[in-house]
């Protein structure tokens, strides 16, 4: 049995025989470019070998009916490949009709492999040797196949009686058939139509990312950051401070949240109007405010409730808050990295000297958040800018501290999606 192409191709799979290729009597590594399938050191077959393992929709009876041993070598060599690819490697094989079908390579793998004993369109040897003349009708459920063996079998066919002739197809025919298989189109399910035949090459969102990949893990928590070159010593002395997340706010001297009462608001949960906080800070001999505010907060674990208690003491978070890009530029080339929140008044202008001067671009890259009055109508420019309303209450200050409270819920819950690097473990 071992001389029947399929049976001994069964047996090297099953003993894990290495199987090698020939070319010109000469090994070689391309089954595309060899002539013969090594299957064992005493038994080299032609690549072309007919099997008895019939196509589908034939009657078996002539070679052409018959899947050659490439062909099935390939679908056990390519078992566990993609549909997609199985019929890349195949067509690229030479193979661009005659290969097994996607839907019957799983069950010649499993024969192959020893996992079922029988397979319904191999066709027995008994049934390849039969004696029946060619021509005649064949018996319901019996096919016949010519009798494919080795050299050393061919030899002995030579010597057979008339009576045990081959059944040898008329070339002709053998042609047509080649023909019509030429233009047979392989009916193809909803799965192969999606996966394509194209392989996908994923380089350019490599290379587009892979710069923001590297700067962040260079920012990583815990690690000392890579920083730009600095512009002098006043950068050099904020290089601790470069991890800290970043809060721009409008410059508008009517907005309700502005540079003279923003660290107040934000750290102590108390409004104060802009003006009666620039007063109270004048008569303390500051007339002008600080370019630059840093802000300290207190994060609750994620185990305790929204609002704080004497019992859940969370760690330190600091933020700065800026509200021009020039003061932003203090903090190095890569600021607007850190950036998490823009607290906007609903005016376009504010965003002309930003890195994203479109409201829509911004608010796709940082948190944006509207402060207005509770009272105050609906604004309709806002509606597509992708911004949270903060509403402030005009009269009643023991709301504020909830207000606050929701506004930073907002921020951690942003940071943490997108910017998680700029969280203090």
């Amino acid at each position: 049995m071992d001389s029947d192409p399929l049976l001994a191709l069964r047996h090297a799979i099953k003993t894990k025989c290495p199987i090698t290729y020939v070319a010109n009597s000469e090994p070689t590594a391309s089954l595309l470019a060899a002539s013969h399938i090594v299957l064992s050191p005493t038994l080299s077959l032609p690549k072309s070998t007919t099997t008895r393992y019939s196509k589908p929709g034939t009657s078996a009876a002539s070679p052409s009916d018959f899947f050659t041993l490439e062909a099935v070598y390939l679908a056990w060599l390519l078992r566990d490949a993609p549909v997609a690819e199985y019929m890349k490697q195949a067509r690229e094989n030479g193979l661009a009709v005659g290969f097994v079908s996607v839907t019957e390579r799983k069950s010649i793998v499993e024969w192959l492999e020893g996992k079922v004993h029988d397979l319904k369109r191999i066709v027995s040897l008994a049934a390849a040797e039969s004696t029946t003349p060619p021509g005649t009708p064949t018996h319901p459920g019996a096919t016949t196949v010519p009798l494919i063996t080795p050299k050393r079998t061919a030899h002995a066919a030579d010597t057979t009686t008339p009576s045990k002739r081959r059944y040898v197809a008329d070339q002709q025919d053998v042609e047509v058939v080649k023909r019509i298989k030429q233009n047979e189109v392989e009916l193809r399910d909803r799965n192969t139509v999606l996966r394509g035949i194209k392989a996908n090459n994923f380089s350019a969102l490599q290379a587009t990312y892979s710069e923001k990949l590297k700067k962040l893990k260079e920012t990583k928590p815990g690690t000392t950051p890579v920083l730009a070159p600095t512009a002098g010593p006043i950068m050099q002395s904020r290089k601790a401070k470069n991890l800290y997340p970043i809060i721009m706010i409008s410059s508008s001297p009517t907005a309700l949240i502005t540079m003279h009462n923003v660290k107040r608001f934000l750290q102590e949960s108390l409004f104060e109007s802009s003006s009666a906080a620039r007063e109270r800070a004048a008569a303390a001999g500051n007339s002008r405010a600080e370019d630059v505010i840093h802000i300290d907060r207190r994060r609750v674990p994620p185990s305790s409730s929204s609002q704080p208690t004497s019992t859940s003491r969370g760690d330190i978070q600091r933020y700065f808050v800026v509200d021009s890009t020039d003061a932003l530029q203090k903090f190095g080339a890569d600021a607007w990295e850190r950036v998490v929140c823009v607290m906007t008044t609903g005016q376009a202008w504010q965003f002309r000297p930003y890195r994203w001067n479109e409201p829509r671009a911004l608010f796709h890259h940082v948190k944006g958040v509207y402060v207005s009055w509770a009272n105050d109508p609906p604004n309709t420019k806002i509606k597509d800018w992708n911004v949270t309303e903060l509403k402030i209450d005009p009269h009643r200050r023991h709301i504020d501290k909830s207000v606050v409270a929701h506004f930073w819920q907002l921020i951690d819950d942003w940071t943490i999606a997108n910017k998680p690097w700029l969280i203090k473990s």
